[in-house]
């Protein structure tokens, strides 16, 4: 076991944890854990853009783009933090251009914006063009500026260090503890402070535009600490991924102007949203897809999707505009875009919840009080700017401001402490997870657990739920569960052993699956991305809340998720019925 010492840590090196890097490593000693090479992170896979009132081709203004954030999640957005992130976005973005990021360009030169789903002026009069965007590549290019800044700078990077827990003395932060892929050692990083940056939960379900490795490997780490979860139950489904397959087709090629359409060439999306149509907010169309499935109205020989119809544009503008999803189109589905219409159908895509955190980042262990010295950013984190539904383009915002502000802010923490003191054999609990299942004489495969737990939630809590789906998954993934603690791994190994790690990282989504369905089970209304049948109205009287889920452990050993709930903050706007 090696012992590293260090101010403020950062775990994670997507865009939250390189923009909190940046600010650190100038402030503190740093060190980045991240279990991919930097560019790799999911960050790159963000297509469409981020959002900023620049007002570079059209009048806007930061109040309508809260506005726009509040509304979008369905009013369970916290409206201070709502307020900061609007105002603080165009500061954001003049940073990354000046960082290097290399956006798409107007004629004059400007930092060109497009329409995206849900974002309006004049609170809802009509879409705006406020999406900053570099091509269909914008979050590849902010995870190369990034990185290139953070090399830049200095930073200190630890790669294929896979963390593993973290460490809490006396109710501060001691640190945390990781795996190292290459060499299969343990590595004991005591730090000031801790920022979280570690990224989503979706492979718990089976048409995800998640990658492989997002695993809610931070959330689990906190949550089994005793530290709650919030608003959980909310997860978003992107109307256009691939059909079958999940691989997204941005929101921009709707921006652009690309349409929706049934299986009689109609556009629906014109009955369901009368005045956004196909750039209604992410909820409203994934449901709007799947109604016009279940009626009767789905494309195919199965009728399981819709069309994304790009044939009316101009190639040169798919070219210029959308590269990369018109590739995606041949090389996926074998077809041409130019002349064919796209088959999609709604997938997993983001986490509305998280570790629950404050306007500077800090993680909070109940509703009002914060844990010393941890940090939390990104998808990750629930500041709850998202609520029960985040608009496109607000996570890359999200991540650069709260990223940078949590980077701040545990740099700054970190030059008035000494480092707490690290708890007796720090590696143990690690070392036991490891040896346990190495040492495994268990049947149960890692990947066909993996595989029926994907589809108990597809099945039973994607777009749709009731009561009964949802009871049905908590009970399968109890089931799932019970049989984990039996699961063998074949590679015995120290090197490189992914089979191992794709076990740690498979209890990790069945813990935080069974606080989804839990959570789901108890808000007995439809709320954003949270839609129950048996529940079809939202109901504000008793659901104008954040849930709160703490894992409780009896004396034998056994777990058990409590509920709590947190008011939501609101400023100056009020709820209203929800109209496109």
């Amino acid at each position: 076991m090696q012992i590293h010492k260090y101010d403020t840590v950062i775990v994670g090196a997507g865009g939250a944890g390189m923009r909190a890097a940046i600010e650190s490593t100038q402030r503190s000693r740093t060190a980045v854990l991240t279990k991919l090479y930097p560019t790799r992170s999911h960050t790159g896979a963000a297509q469409g853009g981020m959002c900023a009132a620049l007002a570079n081709v059209e009048e806007d203004n930061w109040e309508w783009h809260t506005f726009d954030t509040v509304k979008g999640g369905d009013y369970l957005v916290d409206q201070d933090a709502a307020e900061i992130m609007c105002k603080e976005a165009v500061d954001a973005v003049l940073d990354l251009e000046k960082m290097g990021l290399p956006f798409s360009r107007t004629e004059q030169g400007r930092i060109d914006q497009r329409r995206f789903g849900g974002h309006t002026r004049n609170h809802g009069e009509a879409a705006v063009r406020r999406s900053c965007y570099a091509a269909d590549r914008t979050g590849h290019m902010i995870l190369q500026t990034l990185f290139q800044n953070c090399v830049k700078h200095g930073v200190e990077f630890f790669n294929e260090f896979y963390v593993l827990d973290l460490l809490i003395n006396d109710g501060k932060t001691a640190g945390v503890v990781a795996y190292e892929l290459a060499t299969g050692e343990i590595h004991v990083f005591q730090a000031k402070s801790v920022v979280f940056a570690s990224g989503g939960t979706g492979k718990f379900f089976k048409v995800t535009s998640n990658a492989h490795t997002l695993t809610g490997d931070g959330q689990a780490l906190v949550y089994r600490r005793g530290l709650p979860l919030e608003d959980m139950e909310f997860f978003q489904f992107h109307p256009t991924g691939i059909w079958r397959m999940g691989i997204l087709l941005t929101e921009g090629a709707r921006g652009e102007g690309g349409i929706l359409r049934n299986k009689d060439g109609e556009r629906f999306m014109e009955r369901y949203a009368p005045v956004m149509k196909d750039l209604a907010s992410r909820d409203v169309c994934s449901r709007a897809i799947y109604t016009e499935i279940r009626e009767g109205r789905g494309c195919g020989p199965d009728g399981d999707h819709v069309y994304l119809d790009l044939t009316h544009l101009p190639p040169e503008q798919l070219d210029a505009k959308l590269p990369d999803i018109t590739e995606f189109a041949r090389t996926y589905l074998g077809i041409e875009p130019y002349t064919d219409p796209i088959p999609i159908q709604p997938t997993a895509h983001y986490a509305m919840g998280g570790i629950p955190t404050n306007v500077q980042g800090e993680v909070l262990r109940n509703n009002t009080d914060v844990v010393p010295g941890l940090y939390a950013a990104g998808e990750v984190a629930c500041v709850s700017v998202h609520g029960a539904n985040r608009l496109g383009t607000n996570s890359l915002l999200d991540i650069n401001v709260f990223g940078k502000r949590a980077g701040i802010a545990a740099a700054d923490y970190a030059q008035t402490v000494e480092h707490t003191e690290l708890p007796e054999n720090p590696a143990e609990k690690v070392v036991a997870i490891i040896e346990g299942l190495r040492d495994s004489e268990g049947t149960e495969s890692v990947a066909q657990i993996r595989k029926e737990l994907q589809e108990t939630m597809d099945t039973n809590a994607m777009v749709y739920r009731t009561g009964e789906t949802l009871k049905q998954a908590v009970a399968d993934i109890a089931g799932l569960r019970e049989r984990y603690k039996h699961v063998a791994i074949q590679d015995k190994g120290q090197r490189y052993n992914t089979d191992l790690l794709e076990a740690v990282e498979l209890g990790n989504l069945l813990d935080l699956a069974e606080v989804l369905a839990v959570s789901a089970l108890a808000r007995e209304e439809s709320r954003g991305g949270h839609y129950r049948e048996d529940f079809p109205t939202r109901d504000d009287v008793k659901f104008m809340q954040h849930t709160m889920a703490y894992q409780e452990v009896a004396a034998d050993g056994t777990t058990s998720i409590r509920l709590d709930y947190k008011p939501v903050v609101t400023t100056r706007y009020q709820p209203m019925e929800r109209k496109y």
